[in-house]
């Protein structure tokens, strides 16, 4: 729903870490745009204007999810472009960023403008296409960049697959310097991980389960830095897991090499013992890690060397996660969790909120280079409010995805997007996807 003439978002806490600003505002909309933001009551001057109230709520930049699996073209039992976009916005995300291993791969112009079409009908999160960095996703021949990014794709990437071949990875990100992009790169050496479905532990021992060792994803996040120190190149770093990869990540930064990474929320909330039950919806890429790993996450988010956070959403269908844990698909929803769940973490202390917008807002945009994930004046108007006090259950009516692979299915959680603005479109009104053509006043 278009707002038709200047809103005002009044008495929330405006948290911008684009900015600095944190503190009571009043935001005024107006023709898509954030038009001011001022002290409550100082925007009496547009009477005329409709009024969102949002006291003892949150008013941030709208949320941007760096890595997503939408499943269209291809598989849309489990997922397509629309679902996956409502979830986002119910979940508070405004732009998704989603990855290229859908059937065909996003690896050439027909794809990329199919997906964008898709989000156009859809009309609720922007959807940012990432393509292939190889044909196919085989890591044998370039993806044609010029033509995927002329098409609309933001960033390159295999993920669900590793570059193995470190010459196509040199070519690649000498590829990308021209265009200004970056490789968001799946890190796994093979050779290393043959095939684990779990952290490789005592625990996998005990549980008869192959391991997946954690220096199989640190060996190639330190190819990838050297990579990228050779050729100047831009790496963003996918769902790190390990508190080694991220030491790694530290000394490149301080190095001055350009890479960006995430984090995914599951990898900071669960462990490898959520393993030992065998439930499916518990195995993850990587997998779930050990407590000494998940506080080197946590140090990486506190001293900054972590940018974002993203979901790493990837919806599968019911049968394909009711087999034997090693058969089982990997991976779970996270669209509309993630944002919850980081507000139980400011509650309980482990980060601040100003933290939190930072690394779901801000710190996305400038790892992809873009123009949003800001409440500056002149910007485009995606905007989330959040009720950081709102108790809620995850209960399956509550999921828009089309799969409901979660561990958090059930669970009761604190904090949720009350109100969404995308470009000035109010797409969430009350927590609910909004309808009609009603006036934001009535």
């Amino acid at each position: 729903m278009t707002l038709t003439r200047p809103t005002i978002i009044q008495g929330g806490t405006v948290i911008d870490a684009a900015s600095g600003r944190e503190g009571l505002f009043d935001v005024l909309v107006e023709d898509g745009r954030i038009a001011a933001i001022e002290k409550p009551g100082q925007l009496s001057s547009h009477p005329e204007a409709a009024r969102i109230g949002a006291e003892g709520q949150w008013v941030i930049p709208g949320c941007i999810d760096l890595h997503v699996h939408l499943r269209e073209p291809g598989e849309e039992w489990k997922e397509t472009v629309r679902t996956g976009a409502e979830a986002a916005v119910l979940g508070g995300f405004t732009s998704v960023c989603c990855m290229p291993n859908t059937k065909p791969a996003n690896d050439s112009a027909e794809v990329t403008r199919f997906i964008l079409e898709r989000a156009r009908e859809a009309g609720a999160a922007r959807v940012l296409p990432i393509g292939a960095i190889s044909m196919e996703r085989k890591g044998k021949q370039l993806a044609p960049y010029n033509e995927l990014a002329k098409a609309g794709c933001v960033a390159f990437s295999d993920d669900g697959d590793p570059v193995a071949d470190a010459g196509l990875m040199r070519r690649a990100l000498e590829w990308c310097l021209m265009l200004g992009l970056p490789l968001s790169c799946h890190e796994e050496d093979r050779s290393l991980s043959c095939g684990g479905c779990m952290n490789e532990s005592p625990l996998s021992l005990r549980l008869g389960l192959k391991g997946f060792p954690g220096v199989a994803e640190d060996v190639m996040i330190a190819r990838d830095i050297e990579l990228a120190r050779f050729t100047g190149g831009r790496v963003h770093i996918c769902h790190v897991s390990t508190a080694r990869g991220v030491e790694l990540i530290r000394r490149a930064k301080n190095d001055g090499i350009s890479v960006t990474c995430e984090v995914a929320p599951h990898h900071l909330l669960l462990d490898e013992s959520c393993v030992s039950g065998y439930d499916t919806h518990y195995k993850m890429m990587p997998p779930l890690k050990p407590h000494e790993d998940i506080e080197g996450l946590f140090r990486g988010i506190e001293d900054g060397t972590v940018d974002a956070i993203a979901s790493d959403h990837a919806p599968h269908d019911r049968d394909s996660k009711l087999v034997e844990f090693s058969r089982a698909t990997v991976g779970i929803l996270g669209l509309q969790t993630s944002l919850p769940l980081f507000v139980e973490l400011c509650s309980q202390g482990r980060i601040s909120r100003r933290r939190m917008v930072e690394l779901l807002c801000y710190g996305p945009a400038k790892s992809f280079g873009l123009s949003s994930g800001t409440l500056r004046v002149g910007s485009e108007a995606d905007i989330t409010v959040v009720d950081p006090l709102k108790k809620w259950s995850f209960a399956p009516s509550e999921v828009r995805s089309k799969s409901k692979n979660s561990p958090f299915i059930g669970r009761e959680m604190t904090g949720r997007a009350s109100q969404v603005l995308v470009g000035g479109r109010w797409v969430v009104r009350d927590g609910a996807l909004a309808s009609g053509n009603k006036e934001v006043s009535e």
